[in-house]
């Protein structure tokens, strides 16, 4: 059945008159006696008379405009969700807990009139393919890639840099100390698990390890942050490496300390990816007012030799 003139004959039954309605849908008025006529044709009945004052529908036109009106009105509903100014924006971040996470929903606080779809997908690679299917807005990740493995038509920009810092239990060796090297972390075991194989923090922990000489134990299997913050809290000797530690909580009693990584502070880089042709006003509204400035590279700083500066 055609759309159109399901519509047309709502508009004409609502007016009166197929010269209204004409004019209601920048139509001349013999397109809507033709569209008119091709449905009567398809439902095989009479749905208007002509009258001096212009038309009336029939009993079977009374009949069929409730329904003609639902398929208008879910029509709209369905072209509403896949219009880019009204459908959610769909972004995804490794872990609602980490620096992107918190970074969306000030984004969201700031402009409660953009709808959210967050989501966290597995990793960077699961993240790229689905904004190249068109399934994914955008995603806020590191980007271990180089450009030109990068697919056709979607970019990534480097949009905000994250300081890696030590944490460290009440008894650790180094619990005196404000900051150390990274080099002077190579004489304790440091436990991250539930980095996985080929994911981007595991990429950029490998470097950073092979960099400084350290040793990360990654294998044991990972129940959540809670049995991890509670070894690293009753350990002298273990420690583990985090970014941003904003939406970290844990209990009083653990006293973990931050330990600052300096002389080079490790830089934890990470991306806006998007389609090049998505439309969203939120992109442009995110990329625009989501992030804090970027600042100069620090002086003395170390960053992963894939880091992605930015794209046009």
């Amino acid at each position: 059945m055609d759309f159109d003139a399901v519509r047309t004959f709502v508009v004409a039954a609502d007016v009166g008159q197929f010269q209204l309605a004409a004019a209601e849908l920048s139509l001349s008025q013999q397109a809507v006696s033709k569209r008119i006529a091709a449905l009567e044709r398809r439902l095989g009945v009479r749905l208007f008379t002509r009258t001096p004052r212009g038309i009336e529908l029939t009993v079977d036109g009374r009949a069929f405009l409730p329904h003609a009106r639902e398929v208008v009105r879910v029509a709209g509903v369905a072209a509403a969700a896949v219009r880019a100014d009204t459908r959610p924006f769909r972004i995804d971040v490794p872990n609602r807990r980490v620096l992107p996470g918190r970074l969306v929903r000030d984004f969201h606080r700031s402009h409660p009139e953009v709808s959210l779809d967050v989501v966290e997908l597995p990793d960077v690679t699961a993240a790229i393919a689905a904004i190249a299917a068109g399934t994914l807005d955008v995603s806020l990740r590191a980007v271990p890639l180089p450009a030109r493995r990068l697919p056709r038509g979607v970019t990534a920009t480097r949009v905000l840099d994250e300081q890696v810092t030590a944490l460290i239990g009440p008894r650790h060796r180094l619990a005196a100390e404000a900051a150390v090297r990274p080099t002077q972390l190579a004489d304790y075991p440091i436990w991250m698990p539930g980095n996985v194989d080929g994911g981007e923090w595991t990429i950029y922990y490998e470097e950073f390890a092979a960099m400084f000489g350290l040793r990360i134990d990654r294998l044991d299997p990972t129940h959540g942050a809670e049995p991890l913050l509670e070894a690293v809290a009753e350990s002298s000797t273990l420690v583990t490496v985090i970014g941003d530690v904003g939406n970290l909580l844990w209990p009083p009693a653990y006293d973990l300390r931050c330990l600052r990584l300096v002389r080079p502070v490790p830089i934890y880089p990470h991306s806006l990816i998007v389609r090049r042709d998505n439309r969203h006003p939120a992109v442009d509204l995110l990329r625009t007012q989501g992030f804090p400035a970027r600042r100069q590279p620090l002086e003395g700083s170390w960053e992963p030799s894939w880091s992605i500066i930015g794209r046009p």
